[in-house]
C-alpha cells in the first residue's frame, strides 16, 4: 500500500512536471482555457457558495451556543471570518470542486482513452498533455481561488444573518468585527491553499483518466478513484500547509 501511494505521487509529479513544461510552450489555447475556466467557476459557482452560505450559518449557531453563556457572542464574528477564510472556504471549495469538476474531467479523458481518440492525437503529432491537461491545469489554478474569494464573502454574510437576526448584534458591530480581527494573511493564506488544491485535482482527475484501463467499468472506476484520491491529497495538504503557516512561518 505505502508503495503504491509513493508510486502514484510520482507518477503525478511528473505529470505536473510536464504540464508546468507545456503551460509555456506556445502556442497557447486561450478558447480551450476559457471553456475550462467556465465550467469551473461559474458552472461551479452556485453550489459552492450555498455551501459557503450554509456553513457560515451552522458555524454561528453552534458557537451561539457556549459564546452566549459566556456573554461573550461579541467575538462570534471574528471567529467565523477567520474560520471561514483561513480553512473552512478554501477546502469546503476544493473539494466540491474535486467532486464536480473533478469527476467529469475524468470521466471525459478516460471515455477519450477508451475510444483511443487520445493515440488519434499523438497519431497527428498532437501532445496530449499540452492539448487536453493543460487548459484544465490552468483553469483549475485560475478560478478555484477566484470561487473561493467569493466563498469568504457569502460564508460570512451567512454569519451575518444569525448574529442579527438571531443573536442581535448591530449590522454594523458585525461588519466592525469582521474587518477588525481579518488581516491580510487570513486571506492570502487560505488563497495560496487553493492554487495547490486546484493542481492537485487537476493532475489527479487528467492522470486517472489518462490511465483507464479499458470499458466503461475501466471510466466508472477511474472517476470514483479520482475523487476519492483528490479528496485525501486536498486534506493532506491542507494539514501540511497549516502546519507550515503555524510552525514554521508562524502566520
Amino acid at each position: 500500500m505505502v508503495y503504491r501511494f509513493i508510486s502514484y505521487i510520482g507518477e503525478l509529479s511528473l505529470l505536473g512536471g510536464r504540464t508546468f513544461y507545456w503551460v509555456f510552450v506556445p502556442p497557447f489555447k486561450f478558447n480551450r482555457i476559457l471553456t475550462q475556466s467556465k465550467r469551473v467557476g461559474p458552472e461551479s459557482f452556485f453550489i459552492a457558495s450555498l455551501v459557503a452560505f450554509f456553513i457560515g450559518i451552522i458555524m454561528s449557531l453552534q458557537m451561539a451556543y457556549q459564546m452566549v453563556e459566556l456573554s461573550a457572542e461579541i467575538y462570534i464574528p471574528s471567529i467565523v471570518a477567520i474560520s471561514i477564510t483561513r480553512e473552512l472556504a478554501p477546502v469546503l471549495t476544493a473539494l466540491i470542486v474535486a467532486g464536480r469538476v473533478g469527476a467529469g474531467m475524468t470521466a471525459e479523458l478516460g471515455t477519450m482513452t477508451v475510444t483511443e481518440q487520445v493515440d488519434a492525437l499523438k497519431a497527428f503529432a498532437v501532445n496530449p498533455v499540452k492539448y487536453l491537461v493543460v487548459p484544465r491545469f490552468l483553469a483549475l489554478v485560475i478560478m478555484l481561488p477566484v470561487l473561493t474569494i467569493f466563498a469568504d464573502v457569502i460564508g460570512i454574510l451567512g454569519g451575518f444573518v444569525i448574529c442579527v437576526y438571531k443573536l442581535f448584534l448591530s449590522p454594523s458591530l458585525y461588519w466592525s468585527m469582521v474587518i477588525q480581527s481579518l488581516t491580510a494573511k487570513d486571506i492570502l493564506t487560505g488563497l495560496c491553499k487553493t492554487i495547490v488544491f486546484g493542481a492537485i485535482i487537476a493532475l489527479v482527475g487528467c492522470h486517472q483518466g489518462l490511465n483507464v484501463d479499458s470499458g466503461a467499468e475501466g471510466v466508472g472506476k477511474a472517476t470514483t478513484q479520482s475523487v476519492v484520491v483528490s479528496f485525501i491529497l486536498i486534506i493532506m495538504a491542507d494539514c501540511l500547509f497549516t502546519t507550515m503557516f503555524y510552525f514554521i512561518w508562524n502566520i
